[in-house]
């Protein structure tokens, strides 16, 4: 069982931004900047291009329903995505704010920001859904 599959189940706490039957979204709780948002499918998958054509065209759309709310509540350009697929063997993507290309660097020192400070942030996007 991923970690993933953990804050799905409940058994570890998330910062939830948005759920349905399928899908949740909840903050990566070490950014590459604030607000950086990951997007799983439920179904336990490790790689994205393994998902059945209904799940990963159904990630697409939900998480397409969250960038604005990110862009709405995080001061920034515009919302990179990046599915990288190597840290955690359950599909999801990266929604990150970005000002610059290089703040969906993955290699850069991740943030540490502070329960309070990520309970802020998801409620300041949950407002925008």
């Amino acid at each position: 069982m991923t970690i993933f599959s953990r804050i799905i189940s409940g058994e570890i706490p998330c910062y939830k931004i948005a759920e349905t039957d399928e899908f949740l979204a909840f903050l990566d709780i070490m950014p590459l900047a604030i607000g950086h948002t990951l997007v799983i499918p439920k179904k336990e998958v490790d790689y994205i291009f393994s998902l059945d054509d209904k799940t990963l065209t159904g990630l697409m759309l939900f998480a397409k329903k969250i960038a604005p709310a990110i862009e709405k509540a995080v001061p920034c350009l515009r919302i990179g995505v990046a599915v990288i697929g190597l840290e955690v063997p359950h599909a999801h993507i990266h929604l990150v704010p970005l000002n610059s290309i290089d703040d969906i660097n993955f290699t850069r020192v991740k943030m540490k920001p502070t329960p309070a400070e990520l309970s802020e942030v998801a409620l300041q996007i949950r407002k925008y859904l």
